[in-house]
């Protein structure tokens, strides 16, 4: 299972690469091989401010859908729109070409409490 080591995870098992004020964020290796093979993915929360917990968007599998949750409180400034059209992407290339949305974080503190990959293996 792949965890970069560079990069933030929340226990939702989303990834956050943070990169001043902006944080890109999609799932983890581990959630994607959790969910099987994905289908589509549904986020309609460009432009909106949600806070650290809200759903972001929807994952569906073959077998299943999966909401994605804010792991930082932000605004929305962009969505991965290659994944409207390869939504399987995510399976393939999770921490690259499978991201999800950049967040411009309101609540900069809040990236205290992710995990880094360590803490991160230690959940799973």
């Amino acid at each position: 299972m792949n965890i970069p080591a560079n990069l933030k995870y929340s226990t939702d098992h989303e990834w956050i690469k943070i990169e001043g004020n902006i944080a890109t964020v999609g799932i983890t290796d581990f959630a994607q091989g959790q969910l099987g093979d994905i289908v589509f993915v549904d986020i309609q929360t460009e432009g909106e401010t949600l806070e650290k917990g809200e759903v972001f968007g929807a994952i569906e599998a073959v077998k299943t859908v999966a909401d994605a949750f804010m792991p930082l409180s932000g605004k929305i400034t962009e969505v991965n729109t290659a994944l409207e059209d390869a939504p399987e992407t995510v399976n393939k290339d999770p921490y690259e070409g499978g991201w999800m949305v950049k967040i411009e974080m309101t609540e900069p503190s809040e990236a205290d409490s992710l995990l880094d990959a360590e803490g991160y293996k230690a959940i799973l």
